[in-house]
């Protein structure tokens, strides 16, 4: 990314990138009442601090999710903390929620909005020589000395921070690193928090829309209560899935770095992904948006989750594996249908 960066800060070589890596073609789709420019997105956990907006914009996202954010900076757990299972085209990570703190990023999103034309400096040029058709998501967590009963606080002071400069906002419970996080995953938990952001939100004159992250380890009946929450409080969508615990279906080879904790992501967790998407899919008849985010590496693999009831995808762990032509040659086939 640093490479990427040094390419793209210079008005010729940025060109070049964009002409090696962006889609021909940009096949916008409209939801949340936002146009975002393609259906393939950077999951969170990636840019964590917002630093790599205009190399992913070059690189053919339509979207990027940054954060994790928690209100204050905190550096992760202790490294190493990201392994790689490569017969199995798979990661273990265990990153903590490492990130510079909502004020850090608010500044930098804050910067960026105004160097690229939203919402005042609409004649500054971007990196297309116009406005920057990007979409940002705001994916928000506690900290983790935050105690639970605490947590709602946290969100809060996040959304808050946050919500002039994001297009729209994910509410991280699911992952597997901070301890104790994912007990606000029971409906209870969620509901004070969902609610709460809900009541701010609307509170606004420009409200954003609202999704929740959940981890795929639920169960059918978790799952049943996400969704009814979800219709209750009027959530505008979900992100399905976060990270697994679960190191089911591994190859021998992996047998050592699975031992390692933290989420595991790639290529297992596809049809895991895909199957709960499907579900949501079906048993809200698609009522409920959904971004799909869990072994993505091709345009097939993209094609799956959509056909299963997804309107956006999320790639990380392909993109790791892939290269940064990803998003162009997901989007190029998506183009064609």
């Amino acid at each position: 990314m640093g490479a990427i960066r040094l390419l793209c800060s210079i008005g010729l070589t940025r060109k070049l990138v964009r002409k090696m890596f962006m889609p021909k073609t940009q096949a916008g789709y409209s939801l949340f009442n936002i146009s975002f420019p393609n259906k393939v997105g950077l999951a969170a956990g990636f840019d964590k601090n917002a630093e790599y907006l205009r190399e992913l914009e070059c690189l053919g996202f339509g979207f990027v999710e940054i954060g994790t954010v928690t209100p204050l900076p905190q550096p992760g757990n202790d490294k190493p903390r990201v392994f790689r299972l490569i017969k199995d085209k798979a990661l273990i990570n265990r990153m903590g929620f490492n990130n510079e703190g909502v004020k850090a990023v608010a500044k930098r999103l804050k910067d960026w909005r105004e160097k690229n034309g939203w919402p005042q400096a609409v004649d500054r040029s971007s990196i297309t020589g116009q406005r920057s058709t990007l979409i940002i998501g705001g994916n928000i967590g506690k900290n983790k000395v935050t105690p639970n009963e605490d947590a709602w606080k946290d969100y809060e002071i996040c959304f808050r921070e946050l919500h002039p400069y994001v297009d729209y906002f994910v509410v991280n419970v699911s992952s597997p690193n901070t301890p104790g996080l994912r007990e606000l995953q029971e409906k209870g938990s969620l509901q004070k928090i969902l609610s709460h952001l809900q009541t701010i939100n609307a509170a606004q004159t420009q409200p954003k829309p609202l999704l929740l992250k959940i981890a795929p380890d639920l169960t059918i009946e978790q799952i049943d209560d996400v969704i009814e929450l979800a219709l209750e409080i009027k959530l505008d969508g979900l992100v399905a899935a976060n990270t697994t615990i679960s190191r089911e279906g591994l190859s021998p080879e992996s047998a050592e770095r699975s031992k390692e904790t933290g989420g595991l992501s790639g290529k297992p967790l596809q049809q895991k992904s895909t199957e709960i998407v499907k579900y949501i899919a079906e048993k809200t008849k698609g009522t409920i948006p959904i971004m799909a985010s869990g072994g993505i590496f091709t345009d097939d693999d993209a094609i799956e989750k959509l056909s299963a009831g997804a309107s956006l995808v999320q790639v990380w762990t392909g993109f790791i594996y892939e290269g940064p032509a990803i998003a162009k040659k997901i989007c190029t086939t998506l183009n064609k249908q």
